[in-house]
């Protein structure tokens, strides 16, 4: 299982999803400014560099940010942002276990496949109930603070208001299905190759259950995840935050993207999403790891006093 030695006791279902939104939620304003600098690159090409900006590199994406918008425009979107970790990491990262456990009828050791189809289902389930929260972020994002340019927002329940008034239930649920396909992809990737290398690295004793293990695993799991997701999430990326009928689908978009700018497209931000979600898995696994041992410490203290 994710985060427990072999000794332990499994913790309740509550602690594991309290502690996930809680890890994800300080992963994200960690790592929130790389995020924003991934979004900004993965969207450029789609139009005409407003003001002639150009972002080069995620360093050079940043630096231009804070530059000509200030640096409060690599934080825009963080409200839905947490928002979005909330609801969305508690399920996905929380509910794993015990998904995993129901596919395997509580069995020991479950195989890769079980642990696939677990991540998958997660990571569906997640974004079924916070889409919205993801549309409003990545639109943030994507707007830009500068003078003389239009604001397509101004606040995050402004935002979900004005998406549904001008493009009904269904804009805020946009971009839902290469956004579930990008975290089925995401969870399944992350939280398996977390369990297996975890797992290797203890089965071998190369490190004991703390903080180095989790710093390495965490690692590894965003790299790997990086590879596999980075088409998907290009496509997911530029497709929620287009205007109404500038794709007719999530399919059209990335055909629309492999004619006009070629098959190098859908890697564009590769090494921002690589540093985010690289530094995003350590602090999340590391935060998860620690958090949700300090609640069963407590919940025993309460448990003892009682």
């Amino acid at each position: 299982m994710v985060g427990l030695k072999p000794s332990d006791v499994p913790p309740p279902l509550g602690v594991k999803m309290a502690s996930a939104g809680a890890a994800a939620c300080i992963a994200d304003i960690v790592t929130f400014p790389l995020d924003t600098a991934k979004v900004r690159l993965q969207i450029q090409g789609e139009k005409t560099a407003v003001g002639g900006i150009r972002y080069r590199g995620v360093f050079g994406t940043i630096s231009t940010m804070i530059r000509t918008e200030g640096p409060r425009s690599l934080y825009n979107g963080l409200v839905a942002g947490l928002q979005r970790q909330l609801c969305f990491a508690s399920i996905r990262i929380g509910l794993y276990d015990n998904v995993k456990n129901f596919y395997t009828g509580g069995k020991d050791n479950p195989g890769v496949l079980i642990r696939i189809l677990a991540g998958c289902t997660t990571g569906a389930m997640a974004v079924s109930f916070a889409q919205p929260t993801d549309v409003v972020k990545v639109r943030f994002q994507a707007q830009m603070n500068l003078d003389g340019v239009a604001r397509r927002y101004n606040g995050t329940m402004q935002a979900y208001k004005h998406i549904f008034q001008n493009e009904g239930i269904r804009g805020l649920w946009k971009g839902t299905l290469p956004n579930i396909t990008r975290n089925a992809l995401v969870n399944c990737t992350e939280l398996v190759t977390y369990d297996l290398i975890k797992e290797a690295i203890l089965k071998h004793k190369l490190m004991s259950d703390n903080l180095p293990c989790h710093f390495v695993s965490a690692f590894g799991a965003g790299f790997v995840t990086t590879v596999i997701a980075s088409p998907v999430d290009v496509v997911k990326t530029r497709y929620m935050n287009s205007p109404p009928g500038q794709y007719k689908s999530a399919i059209n978009c990335a055909w629309t993207m492999l004619t006009k700018e070629g098959p190098s497209a859908f890697y564009k931000g590769f090494v921002p999403s690589f540093l985010r979600l690289g530094s995003w898995n350590v602090v999340m696994f590391v935060s998860f790891e620690q958090i949700k041992r300090a609640m069963m410490v407590s919940k025993k203290r309460m448990e003892a006093t009682n």
